[in-house]
């Protein structure tokens, strides 16, 4: 990140630094990344090709995209929390573990966020990119603080503030380069067979590959705004250490 000017400007997002910091975390975690996203992208998928065409059911098509969008985030913000040391402590399992006392906040947000987004998307565009900026870090200052739904939009406004237009440019080459490698796996889907199984293959391999780097890209902002504005980004919970053995008891 930019360092501080002699004469006391504030520092501002770095946006190099900051898409360098996303693809390198995610280089060095796609272990752990990729398969969750597979295995969340996968469900979604079949849950729409079994419920494909039935307007009924729509609405229970999209809660299940958002909740597995919602969890993934969760997750994925929990991982980026934890490499801040340069190295991963939690297993899967652990990642699991500390977003599901979010999970229904998260969604919540989630929910609001989407229709704020897509009401500003279609009054004339530009409202939707300013909330799009915005609200762009409403899911890391769930998991990591703890904020509330209502509490999240207003701290992501806040950290956002004095940089908006650096994350809106993080966000633009991020959203680019999901549109670039999904529209290719789905030439190369078309090029093969044009068939309905093959198409929801690609799209859950497209899904797999370019839902970590959305998701990184909130949590890697989140983190850098929080240390432009001087503050230290509170630590995860950590689970209870065990009680200790009752006394006259040799330790295990």
């Amino acid at each position: 990140m930019a360092e501080v000017e002699a004469h006391g400007m504030e520092r501002k997002l770095d946006v190099g630094g900051t898409l360098s910091q996303v693809f390198s975390t995610y280089g060095s975690q796609a272990g752990v990344l990729l398969p969750l996203a597979f295995g969340l992208f996968l469900v979604v998928a079949v849950v729409n090709g079994l419920l494909a065409g039935n307007l009924v059911l729509v609405a229970v098509v999209i809660l299940v995209d958002v909740v597995a969008a919602t969890l993934y985030q969760g997750m994925v913000v929990g991982l980026v929390s934890d490499v801040q040391d340069g190295r991963r402590d939690s297993t899967v399992g652990d990642l699991v573990r500390a977003t599901s006392p979010v999970i229904l906040p998260l969604i919540g947000a989630g929910l609001l966020a989407g229709i704020g987004i897509g009401i500003g998307f279609i009054l004339f565009v530009i409202p939707g990119l300013i909330l799009l900026t915005i609200w762009s870090v409403i899911a890391p200052a769930i998991v990591v603080e703890r904020r509330g739904v209502i509490e999240a939009f207003s701290r992501s406004r806040e950290l956002v503030r004095d940089n908006g237009w650096q994350v809106f440019g993080v966000i633009f080459v991020v959203f680019v380069i999901a549109v670039v490698v999904q529209t290719v796996l789905g030439a190369i889907a078309a090029g093969i067979d044009d068939s309905a199984l093959l198409r929801i293959v690609f799209n859950v391999l497209a899904q797999t590959a370019t839902a970590p780097i959305t998701a990184l890209t909130a949590a890697v902002i989140y983190f850098r705004l929080v240390a432009i504005k001087g503050e230290a980004a509170p630590a995860q919970t950590e689970p209870p250490a065990p009680p200790p053995p009752p006394a006259g008891t040799a330790p295990a």
